[in-house]
């Protein structure tokens, strides 16, 4: 059965096979995954929407958990407050003795001064001498009678209510309240700590969905709309008695629209009641936006279906008329005509099979060329390479020669009493044999300052009271390893330039110094200086790579070394001024 579809199918032309391959892969399952995405969509939209409200209600209760702990850590700061017992069980013989003890306590406005949270803190207490200042209250009928009192006398647990009472100046607030006994006395008084309304509603206005803060007794505490503050569960327009509803994601109808409700429970520490988070959003608010872009994205799908159908037909069309040019240029190819040239255009697939077809064509024919001549370059890099290694060895020469023919000379200016000529000889020959071993990775910094010193001495001799040097070795710096020949070079520079430039001599100056995590490296001259723009030069001719100024090498070698192997703060720097002479510097960081 699959030969049979396989041979119906080959036996179509290239175009039908793109159509109906169209057609069938992709035009017949988009739209069938289409009406797929569409309820997937709406089932999404409704999923994420569920787990916002759910987070949003847990980030809310996060929110509330740690505003509610500062009036817990006021009311616990009072209960130990034995100024306020004082004051408060204090029977005071006059007005003025009671506006004196008020004064001197203002523990309750400091409260309110420390924390935005609080709006205002009360104590109610029976002690008839008191006058009602809206913090420290005497109680009185109305205020014994008060659920909120009474509840708070009869437990010593902490109590979350919205406080609505008849008082002149109401409170209207969320507030904890607790019973602060006084043991020594036998006595008791009521501590009422007010939240702030405006830092509860705050944490609901950035909700995306209406939330709403309630207490036990069904009172909205807060809410994004301000306006349900105050009122009970009960009394809003949901069309369901919120009171009643438990923790967790309820599907309801409000008001005649399919909606969602996210429940949750708040219980403080300590506190014998809590307070509850009620979030609430409608279910076409959600998936509207949802049902907008999946029509809008059927309709696109099947517009674009439509005219990608009728480009695949001129595409196919196309392509298969060039592929059948490619085909007879291919032909003529295997008929064995080099001299064939196929001039099928385009940047596509087939216009770079046609490019490839010409190259190929192209590198038969050069082919045999191109092998005689590797095979004669080969033969002359052959020869080349075998000149150069007989160049190599003619020119090696034995460092030990050396060294014994500068001893033998020593030796014989020593014994015929030219002991300052023997003692150079002695100084280069040392100098030799350091150089030589410069492929060291690192060496101490006593061993290239004795190679320093013999190069001075050298030139010393040379130049004899032209040249004056001096060397400042901070002896904790003796042992401290650094890249071989990189004084040298700088001190040579000094040497030379200065002695030449200046007709009166040079002094160098070679000051190492160690900070503890720094080497410290300098060398100074007094010689004629650079000018500015000399300066310029030499600086942007040592970092450059370009090594056409023969004349810098060794400048442009010591900080190319010091950058490679120590970064580029670590580089070399150099200070001039025409007249007085240059100092070359640079740092070595220890134990890199």
């Amino acid at each position: 059965m699959f030969r049979k579809v396989v041979q119906v199918t080959n036996n179509f032309k290239l175009k039908h096979k793109l159509i109906i391959s169209y057609i069938l892969v992709v035009m017949i399952p988009v739209m069938i995954v289409g009406g797929g995405v569409v309820s997937y969509f709406r089932s999404q939209a409704m999923d994420r929407a569920i787990d916002q409200a759910t987070n949003n209600v847990e980030k809310t209760k996060s929110q509330l958990g740690n505003l509610l702990r500062i009036p817990m850590d006021v009311s616990n700061t009072l209960l130990l407050d034995k100024d306020l017992e004082r004051m408060v069980t204090t029977r005071y013989e006059s007005v003025l003795e009671l506006t004196k003890a008020y004064l001197n306590y203002d523990e309750f406005t400091r409260f309110k001064r420390t924390y935005r949270e609080i709006a205002g803190v009360r104590f109610y207490y029976d002690n008839q001498t008191l006058i009602n200042n809206l913090e420290l209250i005497p109680i009185d009928e109305n205020t014994s009678k008060t659920h909120w009192y009474q509840q708070a006398m009869s437990t010593k647990s902490l109590i979350w209510t919205y406080i609505d009472d008849n008082e002149p100046i109401p409170v209207r607030k969320l507030s904890l309240i607790r019973q602060l006994p006084f043991p020594e006395r036998r006595t008791s008084g009521v501590l009422m700590v007010s939240l702030d309304q405006n830092e509860l509603n705050r944490m609901l206005l950035q909700e995306p969905f209406e939330t709403l803060i309630a207490d036990e007794a069904g009172n909205v505490v807060a809410a994004k709309d301000s306006s349900f503050v105050g009122k009970t569960l009960e009394s809003l327009d949901f069309g369901v008695d919120l009171s009643q509803l438990e923790k967790g994601t309820h599907k309801l109808n409000i008001k005649g629209e399919p909606s969602y409700m996210i429940v949750d429970e708040l219980i403080p520490e300590n506190s014998i009641n809590g307070l509850r988070v009620v979030s609430v959003f409608s279910t076409e608010s959600i998936v509207k936006d949802a049902n907008k872009v999946s029509l809008i994205g059927l309709v696109i799908i099947l517009l674009v279906l439509l005219i990608a159908l009728a480009f695949v037909y001129i595409v196919s069309f196309l392509t298969s008329n060039r592929l059948l040019r490619l085909s007879r240029h291919l032909n003529r190819l295997a008929l064995g005509d080099l001299n064939v040239v196929s001039r099928i255009d385009g940047n596509d697939e087939i216009g770079q099979l046609s490019r490839q077809f010409n190259y190929m064509v192209e590198s038969i024919r050069s082919l045999m060329n191109q092998v005689v001549e590797k095979t004669e370059q080969n033969t002359a890099l052959e020869i080349a390479q075998r000149e150069i290694k007989l160049k190599m060895m003619a020119s090696q020469i034995n460092p030990h020669f050396l060294f014994n023919a500068l001893e033998s000379i020593r030796m014989n200016a020593h014994m015929k009493g030219e002991k300052e000529i023997a003692n150079v000889v002695r100084l280069l020959g040392r100098l030799m044999r350091k150089n030589l071993e410069v492929g060291r990775e690192s060496t101490p910094i006593k061993e290239e300052i004795e190679m320093v010193r013999s190069y001075l001495e050298i030139q010393k001799f040379r130049y004899e009271d032209r040249l004056k040097y001096e060397l400042n070795i901070d002896p904790q710096a003796q042992e401290i390893r650094i890249p071989p020949l990189i004084i040298q070079p700088l001190v040579e520079n000094a040497v030379v330039h200065g002695v030449e430039d200046k007709e009166d001599g040079v002094e160098v100056n070679v000051d190492i110094q160690f900070n503890g995590e720094l080497l410290v490296i300098r060398i100074r001259d007094n010689g004629l200086g650079m000018t500015p723009q000399r300066l310029d030069e030499v600086i942007h001719s040592i970092s450059s790579p370009d090594e056409s100024e023969n004349n810098r090498i060794g400048l442009r070698n010591v900080h190319q070394r010091l950058v490679l192997s120590y970064g580029e703060e670590h580089g070399l720097k150099i200070f001039s001024e025409y007249g007085r002479g240059t100092e070359f510097s640079f740092t070595i960081p220890v134990n890199v």
